[in-house]
């Protein structure tokens, strides 16, 4: 980790073609990944040049609900969890019959870089409790998603018909947790 300026750098090299930025989740930072033959100048010269768009994106990335939840304590978390628990029963009561799955059991966690999680063999699902910081079809739009899991592992073509055929405006639902 290193300062340009102010913003905060943290680094890595790796066997990459490209420098690529990536603002962190809770806008605070910058990850950098550099080919491994770059130096920290060319990687300070990158930035410098770049700081426009990095102040841009990192004002973005602070304001999300997502880089908030990153600073929550536990109580804020608990109080998530309360309602995606009291919420996410009846989307699935209501979406199973619909989509001909069964649910085997499900779960709740404070997840950074995942909306849910399903394991096709078990039936399990889980969905992070952040949710609750986003609108209620944001919700829907996760529940469906991992109940198709159960009718598709991956996310391949018949996935995607699949969240196409049971909820035609899943794109644009997505695109709200981004």
């Amino acid at each position: 980790m290193f300062f340009v300026d102010d913003i905060e750098i943290h680094l890595q090299h790796k066997r990459v073609k490209n420098l690529n930025l990536r603002i962190a989740r809770d806008g605070d930072h910058v990850e950098v990944s550099a080919p491994t033959w770059m130096t920290k100048a060319d990687v300070v010269d990158f930035v410098r040049r770049k700081r426009d768009w990095i102040e841009t994106q990192m004002a973005r990335v602070a304001a999300t609900p997502m880089a908030r939840a990153s600073q929550a304590s536990p109580a804020e978390v608990a109080r998530w969890r309360a309602v995606v628990q009291a919420c996410v029963p009846a989307l699935i009561a209501a979406w199973e019959p619909i989509m001909g799955v069964k649910v085997g059991s499900l779960a709740y966690r404070n997840m950074t870089s995942r909306w849910g999680s399903c394991q096709p063999s078990t039936g399990r699902i889980c969905i992070n409790v952040r949710l609750a910081l986003y609108p209620p079809d944001c919700l829907e739009y996760v529940v469906v998603h991992e109940l198709c899991h159960l009718l598709e592992r991956g996310h391949g073509p018949r996935f995607h018909q699949l969240m196409d055929h049971f909820m035609p405006d899943w794109k644009q639902r997505r695109d709200k947790l981004r």
